[in-house]
This record gives structure tokens, C-alpha cells and sequence, in this order.
């Protein structure tokens, strides 16, 4: 009898990746709704500590990401310091506070379609249960969850200026198709040039939390009296 009530109702298998893919999906749901009341509730320092609990988080695993993938089958890591002239440098630029948190949002942005192209490319490359198309993909949710995180801290710090719709370095461009060898050695530039930039991050956010959050807090405190 078990054996035929087993036979009726066949077991349903999910792979690892798409358990990922789903989980993250709702985490940036949540997420979205709860997008504009967190940005007029939280105070900077929280704003701040938020988005840099995930930018380590997101460096920590782009680490392995670099790794697992420079490890591949012929891969050298002379191919990720080949110059691209479409992955975005990593370098945050702007003279202000406003213009250096602008960059960043930006460089998150466009750091998103490539993260998604070579997301593609090794899907056609690795099993589905392959823990490199499983760090892709968070990588990418983490980093559109970051850059909601640090459009929040703009608006938060500097609500009188808007942000352009336009990533301010330029539009993001991908060739259309490439063979084997430049999808690799692309992947691998993307990847180094992520990790790059979540270090800058990183540092750019602690400066601002130095910066932004204390100046703020002290003239709050000087309003009260």
C-alpha cells in the first residue's frame, strides 16, 4: 500500500539553485515593500550599519566567487587583469560625500547586468547544482539589495538631491555574443572588478558614518537646547 500511495505521488526535486533563486526572491519582496517606510524611519547610523553588514557580507563571498571560478578547467589568473573596456572600473569617484555615495549606487548598478551575464554564460557551462551558479546568483540579489540600501541612504542624507535615472558613469554595455575563451576571461574581470569595488565600498561607508552621521547627530543635539 505504501509503495502505491508512493508511486501516486512522485517526489518533486528542486535544485539548490532554485531554492536559492526562491528564497531570495521573497527576501526582495519584503524588502521593496518595506523599502520606503525604512528610509523615512531609520536614522543614519542604522541606515549606515545596514549597508555595510551587507557590503561585507557580499566582499566575503565575492572572494570565493573569484576563487571557485579562476579555478576552472585552463582558467589563468593572468586573464582577470586583461584590460575590458566594457566591466565598469571599481574606482569611487565623486569631491563630496553626495557625489561619492552617488558613484556608488551607480557603480552597483551597473555591476548588475554583468553579474547577470555571466550568470548566464556558465548556466549553459555548470550543472544546475552548481555552488559557482548558486554565488552568482546571490551575488546578484545581494547587490540589487545593496544598491536599494544605499539609494535609501541618499535620500536619508541628501533629500534634495535627486538621483538621475541614467547610472551617472555612463550607460552599461555588454557585447552582444563572444566564444568560450572571452566568456571566460570576461567572467573573471567582472568578478575581480566586483571585489575590487566592495572594498572601496566598504571603506567609502565607513568615512561617511565618520562623516555624515555625526555631524547630524550633533546638530540634532544642539537643536533640542
Amino acid at each position: 500500500m505504501s509503495g502505491h500511495v508512493k508511486n501516486m505521488y512522485p517526489q518533486l526535486s528542486i535544485s539548490q539553485a532554485a531554492r536559492t533563486l526562491l528564497s531570495l526572491l521573497l527576501v526582495a519582496a519584503i524588502d521593496s515593500v518595506n523599502a520606503g517606510i525604512a528610509c523615512r524611519n531609520q536614522q543614519c547610523e542604522s541606515h549606515i550599519q545596514r549597508s555595510s553588514k551587507l557590503t561585507r557580507l557580499i566582499h566575503m563571498e565575492s572572494v570565493d566567487l573569484l576563487k571557485i571560478y579562476a579555478s576552472q578547467g585552463d582558467m589563468s589568473e593572468l586573464f582577470c587583469q586583461m584590460p575590458i573596456n566594457i566591466v565598469p572600473d571599481p574606482n569611487i569617484s565623486g569631491l563630496d560625500p553626495s557625489e561619492r555615495m552617488l558613484s556608488i549606487y551607480s557603480h552597483c548598478k551597473a555591476f548588475l547586468p554583468h553579474l547577470k551575464r555571466v550568470t548566464e554564460q556558465q548556466r549553459d557551462l555548470q550543472p544546475p547544482s552548481s555552488h559557482l551558479l548558486n554565488n552568482l546568483t546571490t551575488a546578484q540579489y545581494r547587490t540589487s539589495g545593496l544598491a536599494n540600501q544605499i539609494n535609501c541612504i541618499y535620500q536619508t542624507l541628501f533629500p534634495n538631491l535627486p538621483i538621475p535615472l541614467e547610472p551617472v558613469d555612463g550607460p552599461t554595455s555588454i557585447h552582444p555574443s563572444q566564444n568560450v575563451f572571452q566568456q571566460k576571461v570576461y567572467g573573471c574581470v567582472v568578478l575581480k572588478n566586483f571585489k575590487e569595488l566592495l572594498s572601496q565600498i566598504r571603506h567609502e561607508l565607513r568615512i561617511l558614518m565618520n562623516q555624515m552621521c555625526k555631524s547630524r547627530t550633533f546638530a540634532y543635539t544642539n537643536a533640542l537646547f
